[in-house]
């Protein structure tokens, strides 16, 4: 997922997709170790769109914070 169409969605969409992405990596990971995974560069992709996610939650936490202040 491009990171521009990731700051277009709400934190409630950027949290249930920090979810989601979460539960990918491991059954990735699962399916990885056990021989049953074809295409190895979806782990690689998924662990860099929940890198993403959380930094954009993290960007929001901060802001909310500052604007606190």
């Amino acid at each position: 997922m491009k990171p521009k169409d990731m700051r277009e969605r709400s934190l409630d969409d950027l949290k249930e997709l920090e979810k989601s992405l979460r539960k990918e990596t491991f059954t990735l990971r699962l399916k990885n170790f056990t021989n049953r995974l074809d295409d190895t560069s979806s782990m690689l992709k998924t662990r860099r769109d929940l890198a993403r996610a959380k930094t954009l939650l993290r960007e929001a936490e901060l802001k909310a914070q500052k604007e606190a202040k």
